[in-house]
């Protein structure tokens, strides 16, 4: 015969079911020994280098300034208005090359005078000499006296001085008549021009009329300290440095022909201390231009068995030295105090405070602090660690299975429960 239960003794039926197992459970947790370890977690894992000597180039890069082997302002020598231009602006032009035209014509007058000024000196002194040619004869047949032939000689002479002044005053005007064509004194690239046709121009006038650079090669005004030009020269007297130079432009670029360091200035400036090296560089394409701001490598010489770490793995104090951390004994995090030279690309040059064999921590800094046991591992590799669990997490079907059969059966045991309670 089916028993129906009320509401409170089916409540007091559930209860007598479940305590008995919750009193296994208590037991089982009470004899259960405290782990240890449990509030500890395993040492923090770090990417380790291991710090060694090799040879390291010193190299100087050191701020300048470019500008043209040769400059040449183009200025009118004579006066005269403009006639034409005879250049394209911004063009190369060649050493001779006609420039500008300027009107000519009252030069011309003056060296079509200063030429009939010659003839006519030149006939002067013809009828001289033949004066003196004759009473020189009649001198010698005693026709005529010492003085009359000594006169005849000096007015020739005196033609003969004519004569010369007039040539003189004929090459001075063909002078100013060839500067009325203003030539290119040099070879190079010119300038705009600052005057159009129509202008007038005077002699040795301030204003430029235009520029004429020459571009290849080109000049390297390079600034530096007079400690370092001292050091550098000792280097270059004993061979351990060298004349070549690399320039880095604005835009990060290396230009593709090297230059060499060719004078260094004689004084040093009172208000910085500095000297100016002038190197020279080639430019066959015309890329570097006058005025344009550079940086040039130079290598001073070579550091041997020179300790060069990762920047990564040095950080700055309070109080602004460098400091790093080291794997030191039982994998304990040393706090190690850095001297450092200069660096060299993304590396430091250490001068003291590493030395060859120490474990330095360029990885996983952010999780460790001095005197903490750490888990060296060789740089890069914790990353490549993470990296192939995720995949393999991220690429295991039969896990992803597992799990979703587990929760999916649970459920499925917790029915039966259910409906037995709900029977009772």
């Amino acid at each position: 015969m089916l028993k129906i239960l009320t509401p409170r003794a089916a409540v007091r039926t559930s209860l007598w079911t479940v305590l008995p197992l919750a009193a296994v459970l208590l037991t089982a947790c009470s004899d259960r020994k405290p782990d240890p370890q449990a509030g500890k977690g395993a040492p923090p894992e770090v990417g380790v280098v291991i710090v060694s000597a090799q040879d390291a180039p010193l190299s100087l890069e050191l701020p300048g300034r470019l500008s043209a082997s040769q400059v040449a302002e183009i200025r009118p020598q004579v006066s005269g208005i403009v006639l034409k231009r005879l250049f394209t602006e911004g063009s190369v032009v060649r050493a001779g090359q006609p420039l500008y035209q300027l009107d000519a014509a009252s030069y011309e007058a003056e060296r079509a005078r200063t030429a009939a000024a010659l003839q006519k000196a030149e006939a002067q002194a013809g009828v001289a000499r033949t004066r003196a040619e004759r009473d020189a004869e009649l001198l010698k047949a005693d026709a005529l006296s010492r003085q009359s032939a000594d006169d005849s000689a000096s007015a020739l002479r005196q033609a003969q001085a004519d004569v010369a002044v007039a040539r003189a005053a004929l090459d001075a005007a063909r002078v100013q008549l060839d500067r009325t064509r203003i030539t290119a004194p040099i070879t190079g690239r010119i300038e705009v021009s600052t005057v159009t046709a129509g202008a007038l121009v005077t002699a040795n006038q301030t204003q430029v009329l235009t520029t004429v650079q020459q571009l290849d090669p080109m000049h390297v005004d390079i600034v530096q300290s007079s400690a370092e030009m001292l050091q550098l020269r000792r280097q270059l007297d004993g061979g351990t440095g060298s004349r070549q130079i690399r320039l880095l432009l604005e835009d990060g670029s290396e230009h593709p022909q090297a230059g060499m360091l060719q004078v260094s200035g004689v004084t040093v400036d009172r208000g910085t201390g500095a000297v100016t090296l002038r190197a020279t560089v080639p430019n066959p394409a015309g890329a570097l231009l006058p005025g344009m701001v550079v940086r040039a490598r130079l290598l001073a010489g070579v550091d041997s068995d020179a300790i060069l770490v990762p920047q990564q793995g040095v950080s700055r104090s309070p109080t602004g030295d460098a400091t790093a951390l080291v794997v030191g004994e039982g994998n304990k995090a040393e706090t190690r105090r850095l001297v450092l030279k200069r660096a060299l690309g993304n590396q430091w040059l250490v001068a003291s405070g590493l030395k060859v064999g120490d474990k330095l921590i360029v990885e996983g800094l952010q999780r460790v602090r001095a005197n903490q046991v750490v888990t060296p591992v060789p740089a890069g590799a914790a990353k490549g660690k993470k990296a192939g669990a995720g995949a393999a997490g991220a690429g295991n079907p039969a896990a992803s299975a597992t799990t979703t059969d587990a929760s999916a059966s649970a459920p499925a045991s917790a029915a039966p429960t259910s409906g037995t309670g709900g029977s009772r």
